[in-house]
């Protein structure tokens, strides 16, 4: 829920044009992403979530529907790239 809310959060800040605060979000994000693709697109977590249970449904370790859990990196990973590219655009000037 953090990171779906910093991704959310994202071209919020963009729109208001609070610049510094989409940036360290877009940081956090990013360290997570180094986190994902360091452990093989898996989060750390599950393996520990695994442990206490034999459902190894895509939803089973996350309080997500289960077809939102399938394709979540496909769908935040979206939507944090049109985030980023909004408050670039932004901040660039070319959106105004």
């Amino acid at each position: 829920m953090f990171f779906a809310g910093c991704i959310i959060a994202i071209p919020i800040f963009g729109f208001i044009r609070r610049y510094s605060e989409a940036f360290v979000l877009v940081g956090v994000v990013l360290i997570e992403v180094v986190i994902l693709v360091s452990n093989r697109w898996r989060c750390p977590l599950t393996a520990v979530a695994a442990r206490y249970t034999d459902d190894r449904r895509d939803n089973f370790d996350i309080y997500l529907p289960e077809w939102l859990a399938r394709h979540n990196k496909l769908i935040f990973g979206l939507l944090f790239l049109g985030g980023v590219l909004f408050i670039f655009g932004r901040w660039a000037g070319w959106l105004s």
